[in-house]
């Protein structure tokens, strides 16, 4: 017997339009900058860390929020539109999800949508710096990051994953497509 949802996604504009109607009615800037996992940049500073991205490195492909919010979609887990903070007048979001967001409430920053199965975090006031200084970027932090909500955000090499193959791989795919790379680099065949 199948379990059917008890939920119903919007479509991605309808989702998107009410993320930006509940930021208006907070007085934050509904115009939005979405970042992805590599774009995150954790700055260890003297006794605290600092957030920011970047999009100079590696920017998001176009419609990379879409592919994201499409492929989140499909799992029975909240999707959470979650803003970090500000920058240059712009919301910088992300999506994430994970069933550990089935717990999250108002006391914690989301306001959960039960009929779409789906969150909104609108975060801090605070203003984010936009990281320019690629040696800045490439030192960051990668491992124990202090927010571990970002831990469930979609990373661009799924996004590029999708694009290519239509689906996100697995990571024997993944290791198939470095060997047989290795591979023809090795005999010399084009790729």
């Amino acid at each position: 017997m199948v379990n059917t949802p008890s939920y119903t996604r919007p479509r991605f504009d309808e989702a998107v339009e009410a993320w930006k109607t509940r930021l208006r009615l907070l007085g934050l800037p509904p115009d939005l900058v979405w970042v992805f996992d590599e774009n995150l940049c954790f700055e260890k500073g003297q006794g605290e860390v600092r957030f920011g991205y970047q999009l100079a490195f590696t920017p998001p492909p176009p419609d990379a929020e879409r592919i994201a919010y499409d492929h989140f979609s499909e799992l029975n887990a909240p999707l959470v539109f979650y803003r970090a903070g500000s920058s240059q007048g712009k919301s910088v979001c992300l999506l994430l999800c994970d069933k550990w967001f089935e717990n999250k409430n108002e006391a914690q920053g989301f306001s959960m949508r039960a009929d779409w199965f789906m969150a909104f975090r609108t975060g801090p006031l605070q203003e984010i710096e936009e990281i320019k200084d690629k040696q800045r970027w490439l030192s960051r932090m990668v491992r124990d990051r202090p927010i571990h909500d970002l831990d469930f955000c979609m990373t661009l090499q799924a996004i590029h994953e999708t694009l290519a193959h239509g689906r996100v791989l697995t990571a024997y795919e993944r290791y198939a497509l470095k060997l047989m790379h290795g591979w023809r680099k090795l005999v010399g065949t084009p790729d």
